[in-house]
C-alpha cells in the first residue's frame, strides 16, 4: 500500500452550521425585514479555511469542536466529502456553534455567530491534541488559550488569520508569518501591541502593515476587498517590501465566506514551496472566484482551472 501523504496544512479552529437568509437589503437597527428564502448549510472559519486549503492543493486536517445535536451531521460533511482529515475532531456537550447570516441582493452579509461548541476549543484540548503537523492555521473564533497552545504546538510555519480580533499575548502574535488580516483588523492588533504606534494610522493599510513588521511580525497580508491585498516582508537586506496584489474582477453575488477561502488557499500554497506574494496571487484568484457563487463552503473551486476574471470586482475583505 502507497505511503499516505504526510500532512501540509492544520487548521485549528471553528466549525459552525451556517443559517443564511437572503433578502432584499439588510435590515438596519430595530428594523424588520421579510426574507425570500434561507438555507443550512455547513460553515465556521476553521472548517472553512480547511476546506480551502484541501482544494487548493494540501493535505489538510481540521482540529475543532462539535456538538451532539442533528447540526453536527451538517458541520462537517463537505470537509469529509473533500477528504479533510477529521480524527481530532471532538465532541462536546456544548451545541454546534451557529452562525445566521443576511445576505442582500448586492451580495454583502452581516453575521451573527454563537460559539457553542467552538468555544471548548481551548488551550486543554488543543494540549490534549498533540503536535500540529505542517502549516498551521488559526483564526480569532476559538478561545485565545486555544490559539495560544495551537502556536506552540505547531512544528511549522503558523498563518493567523486574526477575524474576529481577540486579545492575545504579544509572545503569540509575532508568531505569525504572515498575519492575515483586514485593514481593521490590522489597526486592532496594532492597538494590541503598541497603541502609541497605532496613533493616527487606521485606515492608511500600507503605514499599518510597515508598523506590524517593527513589532516584530515577520510577514503581514492585509486583505482589500475587491482591491486585492498587500503582501509585506522583510527582504534579504532586512529593508520592510511592500506588494499590492491586484484582485480579479467579477461580479459578486455573495461574499460570504470568501476571506477564509483566500487564507486556507494561501496557507495551502505556502505548504506547495510558494513564496508569500506567489501564494497570496493564487489566494486572491481563488478568493474571487467564490463570491460569484451563492454560500461559503459550496462556493469554493473543486476544479482549480475553474478561478477565473470576469465582471466588476468586491470581494470580502
Amino acid at each position: 500500500m502507497a505511503e499516505e501523504k504526510r500532512v501540509q496544512v492544520t487548521v485549528v479552529g471553528s466549525s459552525n452550521v451556517d443559517i443564511t437568509a437572503r433578502m432584499d437589503r439588510l435590515p438596519g437597527p430595530g428594523e424588520t425585514v421579510l426574507a425570500d428564502s434561507y438555507r443550512l448549510t455547513p460553515g465556521g472559519k476553521g472548517a472553512n479555511q480547511a476546506l480551502a486549503a484541501q482544494l487548493a492543493g494540501a493535505r489538510t486536517e481540521f482540529v475543532g469542536a462539535l456538538g451532539q445535536d442533528e447540526h453536527s451531521a451538517i458541520a462537517l460533511a463537505q470537509l469529509r466529502q473533500a477528504g479533510v482529515l477529521l480524527d481530532r475532531v471532538i465532541r462536546s456537550s456544548e451545541p454546534t456553534g451557529v452562525a445566521i447570516i443576511s445576505v442582500d441582493a448586492q451580495g454583502e452579509n452581516s453575521i451573527a455567530v454563537i460559539s457553542g461548541a467552538n468555544s471548548t476549543v481551548d488551550g486543554t484540548a488543543v494540549r490534549a491534541a498533540g503536535p500540529l503537523h505542517g502549516v498551521v492555521v488559526l483564526q480569532g473564533e476559538i478561545p485565545a488559550s486555544g490559539i495560544s497552545a495551537a502556536i506552540a504546538a505547531g512544528t511549522e510555519r503558523i498563518v493567523l488569520n486574526l477575524a474576529p480580533v481577540i486579545k492575545l499575548e504579544p509572545k503569540d502574535l509575532v508568531r505569525a508569518d504572515p498575519l492575515v488580516v483586514n485593514e481593521h483588523e490590522a489597526f486592532e492588533v496594532l492597538e494590541q501591541l503598541d497603541a502609541r504606534a497605532a496613533t493616527g494610522l487606521e485606515g492608511h493599510y500600507d503605514h499599518l502593515a510597515h508598523a506590524l513588521l517593527e513589532q516584530g511580525i515577520a510577514s503581514v497580508v492585509i486583505t482589500l476587498g475587491g482591491a486585492g491585498c498587500l503582501v509585506a516582508q522583510r527582504d534579504g537586506s532586512g529593508s520592510v517590501r511592500l506588494e499590492k496584489v491586484p484582485a480579479p474582477r467579477v461580479d459578486a453575488v455573495d461574499t460570504t465566506g470568501a476571506g477564509d477561502a483566500f487564507t486556507g488557499a494561501l496557507a495551502a500554497q505556502l505548504a506547495n514551496g510558494k513564496n508569500l506574494a506567489q501564494a497570496a496571487t493564487f489566494a486572491t484568484r481563488f478568493a474571487a472566484y467564490t463570491v460569484q457563487h451563492p454560500g461559503a463552503q459550496a462556493s469554493y473551486p473543486r476544479d482549480l482551472s475553474q478561478p477565473q476574471e470576469t465582471g466588476s470586482a468586491r470581494t470580502q475583505e
